[in-house]
């Protein structure tokens, strides 16, 4: 968060992208979201693992896919 002329274009430029981003996927939803609504949802779900364009379309429903699990092994 700086207050220099570059610092403030930039966060200007990052959110005009997010925003932009943002109504792409609103357009592309079956779901009628508010902007404000997905931008909460979306924060909400940052880490969770689910298909992005199947959650849009129904964000409440169980996830089908599971991830995969592989886990290394430790040799001694």
């Amino acid at each position: 968060m700086g207050t220099s002329e570059n610092a403030v274009k930039t966060q200007v430029w990052t959110a005009l992208i997010a925003i932009l981003l943002l109504k792409f996927m609103q357009m592309k939803s079956s779901w009628r979201w508010s902007l404000s609504n997905l931008a909460a949802m979306l924060r909400f779900n940052l880490l969770t693992y689910r298909d992005l364009w199947a959650w849009l379309d129904d964000p409440f429903g169980v996830p089908i896919r599971e991830p995969d699990t592989i886990q290394l092994t430790l040799a001694l």
